[in-house]
């Protein structure tokens, strides 16, 4: 079983078996139809969670698409920072998650809404830890060097 992340939280989302079920004949249902699943196939109608699913896609397409891409920023903020807090700092990974939240929140600017404001202090805030962190993590080899010189 797989899952979909929406800002409501997480949403299981069954697989669909490629094999039809057992006593199963090679037609569908009249007026069945397909309908995209997550992760990219079809699924017939009347598949277990499918009315799940819609109501998923029905959910993602009633919220406001800068609130979802929002929400990727506010992870890769996260996950940014759970880079630049281990010991030592993954400096090459923070900065990966921070580029791309970069990108987002510079690029997209003020199309982000409300959340605009508050996703480029973020940002501001992380780039600065980076760089302080990076500092930090540098000095130690810089003056174990020139100790021995």
């Amino acid at each position: 079983m797989s899952s979909l992340w929406t800002p409501d939280g997480e949403h299981r989302v069954p697989r669909n078996d490629p094999s039809p079920p057992p006593g199963a004949g090679s037609s569908s249902p009249p007026g069945s139809g397909e309908s995209a699943t997550a992760g990219g196939g079809a699924a017939q109608a009347g598949t277990p969670g499918e009315a799940e699913l819609a109501a998923v896609a029905a959910e993602l397409l009633s919220t406001p698409v800068e609130d979802l891409v929002a929400n990727h920023c506010y992870g890769l903020f996260e996950l940014a920072a759970l880079h630049l807090s281990q010991r030592p700092p993954s400096l090459a990974a923070a900065r990966t998650a921070i580029d791309a939240m970069g990108y987002l929140v510079d690029g997209l600017g003020d199309r982000l809404g409300r959340h605009a404001s508050s996703l480029a202090e973020g940002l501001t805030q992380l780039r600065l830890a980076f760089v302080r962190i990076s500092d930090a993590a540098s000095a130690p080899a810089e003056s174990g060097s020139r100790d021995g010189a």
